[in-house]
């Protein structure tokens, strides 16, 4: 689904990776569900699952996004680059400990490996405790 770049206006927060957006032109509007592109935060219930909702909501939540479509997920959300007030999304969850550069999915986002090495490094966010990755704790 490589598509153009979307202008989009962010509707709703599901957890820390993922958010509903409403793209198009006033009365032709689609909603669309975004999967960020290359991290994976913690779930609602696990440590830091709120928290990194709340981030972030903070960065996004009615606020206008630049979206860039990669691929679709097996659950039809839009995996994308996400840009909100001028920040990358991906960028910020993972520097402030808020998310895992999720490997599998991340290639050419390295620099996102070394940010997370630089929060786990200062004990940031989820950082500051024995966090267990979100795909670990799904499979439980």
């Amino acid at each position: 689904m490589l598509s153009a770049t979307l202008l989009c206006l962010v509707v709703g927060i599901t957890d820390g990776d993922t958010l509903k957006a409403r793209c198009g032109e006033p009365g032709g509007y689609e909603q669309i569900t975004v999967r960020i592109s290359a991290i994976d935060a913690p779930e609602r219930k696990q440590p830091f699952g709120r928290a990194s909702r709340q981030h972030l909501a903070k960065l996004c939540f009615q606020q206008q996004a630049t979206i860039t479509p990669k691929t679709k997920d097996r659950y039809g959300r839009t995996v994308a680059d996400v840009e909100c007030q001028g920040q990358d999304v991906a960028t910020e969850q993972v520097r402030s400990g808020l998310a895992w550069y999720y490997v599998r999915y991340g290639k050419g986002y390295v620099h996102l490996g070394e940010l997370e090495a630089q929060a786990r490094a200062a004990g940031r966010g989820l950082w500051s405790v024995e966090a267990v990755a979100p795909w670990e704790w799904r499979k439980r």
